[in-house]
């Protein structure tokens, strides 16, 4: 929030992000919610904060998402989050955009995915080039800083 970053996000109002764009929203910034219209009831609960924009599909969530982000950070999460960054990374490595891609590491949590990631560089399934799309920090500030 202190360097006046705006938030592009799922949409939702529970967990992790609903309290990141809570704090960004409260900081005075720009908060713009895409959701596919099916996952409102599920992901919405009481007040959002920001714009948000209900889409047909997560396919649509994800290209808006895109279209209106000057990078994509991954925080700590479950399959959604998994499948959104790794179709990030994979449109970096295809040259389809070439914004940064940052990983919140806190705690270590996503170490078994970067040891995946280092065993597909080894045995040669992905690029050493496109394992270094990954911008990797254990902080928001730190991770945030290597992005800019």
């Amino acid at each position: 929030v202190s360097r006046n970053i705006d938030l592009v996000y799922g949409g939702g109002s529970v967990g992790l992000m609903g309290l990141v764009s809570q704090a960004v929203h409260d900081g005075g910034r720009h908060v713009i919610g895409v959701i596919p219209k099916t996952l409102m009831p599920r992901e919405i609960t009481g007040e959002t904060v920001g714009e948000v924009k209900a889409v047909a599909d997560m396919h649509q969530r994800k290209a808006e998402m895109a279209r209106r982000s000057d990078a994509f950070i991954a925080l700590p999460g479950g399959y959604g989050t998994l499948e959104e960054l790794l179709e990030v990374i994979t449109w970096a490595q295809l040259g389809i955009h070439d914004k940064p891609v940052g990983l919140l590491n806190v705690d270590g949590y996503y170490n078994s995915l970067l040891c995946f990631i280092d065993k597909a560089v080894e045995d040669g399934f992905i690029s050493p080039s496109a394992r270094h799309i990954i911008v990797l920090a254990p902080t928001a500030k730190e991770l945030v800083k290597k992005l800019e």
